[in-house]
């Protein structure tokens, strides 16, 4: 907007001094004509001259970069707004043509937040919420786009015996498992095997270490023993191809390894099963927020696709991805 202005002003100071340079009487004719016509002129260069700097500082790529959980959703709606438009022209019509780039780097929720810290992405990717000091750091330009609700589900491999014994933990129990003073299944249930508790979590930069640290852990540490994972979808799948497994899937992660049959089994946390209904009202409590945030302004181009994130395509793509969507889709 204020490079539009800039351009008409000097398009309106340009037409002034052609109006004066008209009105300065009859004499002399030829010269003032001349004068006119060059004025004219260098009106025309002075609007491409603008219109090019406009054009040269228009933000033709984005950046996000964090969550490995929000990343399949950002990722496959920047490949499906990038195949629609090719060009931000095609946008808007008041954009330049340059390529529509948009880049999606997973990394977990900490390097998320520190990359739109320095400046090496425009936007970080969370699967928590924001620590004040982390805000603080993004400065008074704060701003945050919740995509979706996820939930942390108390999996086991649907071929664990266990599934047939109980369906449902208490947090005392929980914390013994992950802690690791359970380390057999048989002290979960007299009636299970002797067989070691394999545990899985994700890497420590990860948002779920934090959320599942501070809903469930408390001031008692995970056992060093666990096995960290990359991303949910890992987590998930080494749940899946380990019998004697348990690990705090995901609710998306949970729901996409099950769309082809069962392979997790998700246990009820004091009671209340982790499904869409008990997520959205809150009474599942191992759940956080999915989104992105930013310390900058926002720019034409990024208001562009932020405003695609939210429309009927981006609540699709945050179903499709087995996550509860945290928005109504904009008309």
């Amino acid at each position: 907007m204020k490079k539009h202005l800039a351009i008409a002003m000097s398009i309106v100071m340009l037409c002034m001094t052609i109006s004066g340079c008209a009105s300065s009487g009859t004499d002399g004719t030829a010269d003032t004509e001349t004068d006119v016509a060059a004025t004219a002129e260098e009106a025309s260069a002075a609007t491409e001259d603008a219109s090019a700097t406009a054009e040269e500082e228009f933000q033709s790529s984005i950046m996000f970069c964090g969550s490995t959980s929000l990343y399949p959703i950002m990722s496959s709606l920047a490949s499906s707004f990038t195949n629609e438009y090719e060009t931000w022209d095609a946008v808007d019509a008041s954009f330049p043509s340059k390529n529509v780039s948009i880049y999606v780097a997973p990394g977990g929720s900490g390097v998320g937040v520190s990359a739109a810290v320095d400046g090496t992405a425009d936007f970080g990717m969370l699967a928590r919420d924001i620590k004040d000091g982390e805000k603080a750091e993004l400065g008074e330009g704060y701003q945050e786009f919740v995509v979706a609700r996820d939930a942390l589900t108390i999996s086991v491999n649907a071929n664990n015996p266990i599934v047939d014994v109980m369906d449902d933990m208490d947090i005392e129990t929980i914390q013994k498992i992950f802690s690791g003073e359970y380390t057999t299944w048989d002290q979960v249930d007299p009636s299970l095997p002797h067989e070691t508790i394999n545990v899985y979590i994700r890497d420590l930069s990860g948002g779920a270490y934090e959320v599942f640290q501070k809903t469930v852990m408390g001031d008692t540490e995970i056992s060093t023993n666990a096995t960290q994972s990359a991303s949910m979808t890992e987590l998930a799948t080494n749940i899946a191809g380990d019998e004697w497994a348990i690990g705090y899937a995901g609710y998306g992660a949970y729901i996409k390894a099950n769309a082809d049959g069962e392979k997790l089994v998700a246990m009820k946390v004091e009671g209340v099963e982790a499904n869409e209904e008990n997520i959205r009202n809150g009474s599942y409590v191992i759940q956080r927020p999915v989104m992105f945030v930013t310390g900058d302004e926002i720019s034409a181009s990024e208001q562009a696709f932020i405003d695609y994130i939210f429309s009927q395509v981006g609540y699709d793509t945050v179903v499709e991805n087995g996550y509860i969507p945290a928005f109504t889709p904009e008309s």
